[in-house]
């Protein structure tokens, strides 16, 4: 089975950063894409959908530096469901992307490189077949 979703899309605000008892680095932003769409009468609407990145590590300190509102982002990760209970105590459910794999792909100034950063600090993985050197064609 798999669970991974690939996001490109817009902060809604800058990271909120945390830290756990244990001392390992949260944090949190949302994220809006937009689909757009042709109506019933041919004309073309845009729906936004607003989605909770959650990134842990090292990679969550480097993006609570790289990222601000309105940048524009390239997220891999998996979805997560978190239960938990609101203030009045009612059971709440909500729908979380678990990051393992963030990239600012809006330019720094002077045009500079794009930041990104991974739970591995590898190169993220692609989910097509190796490359071969040695294929007969």
């Amino acid at each position: 089975m798999v669970n991974r979703v690939t996001l490109i899309g817009r902060l809604g605000q800058d990271p909120e950063m945390r830290y756990t008892p244990s001392g390992m680095a949260v944090a949190r932003f949302s994220l809006a894409t937009n689909e757009n769409r042709k109506d019933q009468q041919g004309n073309w609407q845009s729906e936004t959908t607003w989605h909770n990145i959650v990134v842990f590590g090292q990679s969550a300190e480097r993006s609570s530096e790289m990222f601000k509102k309105g940048n524009l982002a390239y997220i891999e990760g998996k979805i997560s469901i978190r239960n938990w209970e609101d203030k009045e105590g009612q059971k709440r459910t909500s729908f979380e992307i678990i990051a393992n794999f963030v990239r600012n792909l809006t330019p720094k100034s002077g045009g500079e490189s794009f930041g990104e950063s991974s739970h591995s600090q590898a190169e993220p993985t692609h989910s097509g077949p190796p490359m071969d050197e040695d294929l007969p064609f």
